[in-house]
């Protein structure tokens, strides 16, 4: 089974300053569900709602997924901010993948602000039948001697 550790708020000192250069508020965490289907595979799913699909980026290291997405404000330097609640900047985050999955061959879709991974599992931790054999009712074997019916 595939381990996900992750580090759901990321490094708080690199959020307060910039907090602080920006004046903005900046995200916690990328909000997302995992799960794993009956052939085995994971799949995560991560809003980003408002994200440019060209600025997510998802990368597998030493066997971390990590997600990166930036979300630019929607007004310029020119306009007067009266509130800015909505979180802008850098979205990270990360996740340890465990033992039990293929890194090589994960898939990424981003649609409707929605992001879509799939991990599949190494095929060595895919679950499989085993054939289970059987001597012929004529042929059992008791404590060392072979026994005819």
């Amino acid at each position: 089974m595939a381990v996900f550790r992750f580090e759901p708020f990321g490094d708080p000192v690199e959020r307060l300053l910039s907090m602080a250069a920006t004046g903005t508020r900046t995200p916690l965490a990328i909000p997302m569900d995992i799960y794993r289907t009956k052939d085995g595979n994971y799949h995560v799913e991560a809003d980003l709602p408002g994200i440019e699909p060209g600025t997510v980026e998802v990368t597998v290291e030493h066997g971390t997924l990590t997600i990166k997405a930036d979300r630019a404000p929607g007004y310029g330097d020119s306009e007067q901010v009266i509130v800015a609640e909505r979180p802008q900047g850098s979205f990270t985050r990360r996740l340890s993948l465990g033992e039990g999955v293929d890194p090589d061959h994960l898939t990424a879709d981003y649609a409707d602000g929605v992001l879509r991974v799939t991990i599949p599992a190494a095929p060595k931790a895919q679950a499989r039948r085993i054939e289970v054999t059987h001597a012929p009712a004529s042929r059992r074997t008791v404590a060392g001697s072979t026994i005819k019916e």
